[in-house]
C-alpha cells in the first residue's frame, strides 16, 4: 500500500523543526575570525625547527589561501614526507578511490598514501622523521575517514617514538551531539572508538581523548601537543573555507552529512554524481517525491554513483541544510522512517554497509520493527550522556551545555 505520508515529508519536517528550534545564541564564523592551529606559527615553530618533519596533510590544510606545507617549506622546515588520507593531497579523489604513492608537484616532497595498498604508514615510510604534524579539516562525524587516518598516524608514531603536533581546526558540526554509540562489533574503518555519530569533539580533542582513554592499538600512548583554534568555541557555527571532500561541496552538504550519510547504506541515492551531492535523496521509482535527478559519471567526485544515467525521483534538501539544520541541530530520522515505510522491497532496502555507518545494528532493527523517532533517540540516551561526561575531560574549547 502506498505511503501517503511521503509526498508531504518536506512540510511536516519543516514545522518539526521550526516548532524544535534551539534557543541558544551561536555566533557565526568565518576564516578571518580566527586563527588555525596552523596559523598560530609562534606555538609550534620552534619545535619543529631544525628537525625531520612529516605531515598529514591534505587540500583543506591551508593558511588563507596558500596550502601549510607550501608555507612551512619556504620557511626553511624540512618537510620530509607528506601522507594524504581519504580524498588525496590534492582533494582530487572520490570516495572510495584508492591512490598511490607519488610526489607533489610543487615542492618535490615523496606524497605517502594512507588510502592505498595500506591504511597506516609502516616503519620504512616514517624512517628519519623526528615530529608529525597532523592538520586535516574534519566534519565531526563518526564515519568520516579522517579522524581514522588521524589514528592510525598516531599509533604508527607512539611505535616509532615520534611526536606528533595536532594543528587543530574547527568543526562544523561542533554545536551538537547525536546518534548511538559505536558497538565495539561494527568496528571498521568508519568507526574505530565508542563515540556516537556526532561527537561534538575537534580532531585535537578527540587526539587527546583517544590517547588518554588508551584506544591505541595495545594500550600504546604517543608523545601528544595540540596546537588550538583561536577564537573558537563549540557554541559557533564556523563556515568552511574549502570543501572538505569532493561531494561536500557547500555548507548545506556539510550540515546534511550526519543524518544523509546512513543513506549511503541502503538503496536510497545521496546524490553523487550530480551537482549537489548530499542535498537529495531518492531513488528510481520513488513514489510521491516532488523532485527528479539522475547522476551521471563526474571523474573526481564520482565515477560509477548509485543508478548512473537513471532517473531518480526523491527530495532536494539544499535549502533546509541552508536554512534549518544548525537550529534544529540534531539527526533527521524522518527521511530514514519515511523511506523505509514507503520502500517497495523492504528486505533489501539496508545494505550490509548500514550496520557499521550508524556503528550498531540496534538502529536498523528499530527501524524495521516500527519504532518511532522518539522510541529510537530513547534508546539512544544513556550512551550519550556517558560520553558528554568522558567528553568535557577533554574540551578545549568553550561548550554549547
Amino acid at each position: 500500500m502506498k505511503n501517503k505520508n511521503t509526498g508531504i515529508l518536506l512540510f511536516i519536517l519543516f514545522l518539526a523543526t521550526v516548532n524544535g528550534v534551539a534557543q541558544t545564541k551561536h555566533r557565526y564564523l568565518f576564516p578571518t575570525d580566527i586563527k588555525t592551529g596552523a596559523q598560530r606559527f609562534e606555538l609550534y615553530l620552534g619545535l619543529i625547527k631544525g628537525k625531520n618533519v612529516g605531515i598529514l596533510a591534505n587540500h583543506t590544510s591551508t593558511l588563507g589561501k596558500v596550502h601549510v606545507v607550501d608555507t612551512l617549506f619556504h620557511q626553511g622546515i624540512k618537510i620530509v614526507r607528506i601522507f594524504s588520507p581519504e580524498h588525496g593531497f590534492r582533494g582530487k579523489m572520490e570516495a572510495g578511490e584508492k591512490f598511490e604513492n607519488m610526489k607533489d608537484p610543487g615542492t618535490g616532497i615523496p606524497v605517502i598514501s594512507m588510502y592505498g595498498k595500506n591504511l597506516k604508514p609502516d616503519a620504512k615510510d616514517l624512517e628519519g622523521i623526528n615530529v608529525m604534524l597532523i592538520d586535516l579539516q574534519d566534519v565531526g562525524v563518526r564515519f568520516y575517514t579522517y579522524i581514522s587516518s588521524m589514528q592510525y598516524m598516531m599509533e604508527a608514531c607512539a611505535k616509532a617514538n615520534i611526536q606528533v603536533l595536532i594543528l587543530d581546526r574547527p568543526n562544523p558540526n561542533g554545536f551538537f551531539i547525536d546518534g548511538p554509540i559505536l558497538d565495539k562489533k561494527e568496528v571498521s574503518f568508519v568507526g574505530l572508538n565508542p563515540l556516537p555519530l556526532v561527537h561534538g569533539m575537534t580532531m585535537g580533542e578527540l587526539a587527546t581523548m583517544i590517547n588518554e582513554e588508551s584506544w591505541l592499538s595495545k594500550g600504546l600512548k604517543c608523545n601528544l601537543k595540540v596546537i588550538p583554534v583561536f577564537n573558537y568555541g563549540h557554541v559557533d557555527y564556523y563556515h568552511l573555507p574549502i570543501p572538505p571532500s569532493p561531494n561536500l561541496p557547500n555548507m548545506a552538504a556539510v550540515y546534511l552529512y550526519p543524518t544523509l550519510g546512513l543513506f549511503e547504506g541502503t538503496i536510497v541515492s545521496v546524490g553523487r554524481g550530480t551537482g549537489t551531492p548530499f542535498q537529495l535523496i531518492g531513488y528510481p521509482g520513488l513514489k510521491d517525491a516532488p523532485d527528479s535527478f539522475m547522476p551521471v559519471s563526474m571523474p573526481g567526485y564520482s565515477l560509477t554513483p548509485p543508478y548512473k544515467d537513471q532517473e531518480c525521483k526523491g527530495f532536494k534538501l539544499t535549502e533546509f541544510g541552508e536554512s534549518f539544520i544548525r537550529d534544529g541541530a540534531k539527526l533527521y530520522l524522518f527521511w530514514l522512517l519515511e523511506l523505509y515505510k514507503s520502500a517497495p522491497d523492504k528486505k533489501h532496502f539496508f545494505t550490509s554497509y548500514f550496520d557499521q555507518l550508524a556503528g550498531t545494528p540496534l538502529l536498523r532493527k528499530m527501524i524495521i520493527q516500527g519504532k518511532t523517532e522518539e522510541e529510537i533517540r530513547e534508546s539512544w540516551k544513556p550512551g550519550i550522556t556517558a560520553f558528554k561526561k568522558l567528553r568535557k575531560k577533554y574540551l578545549l574549547y568553550p561548550d554549547f551545555e
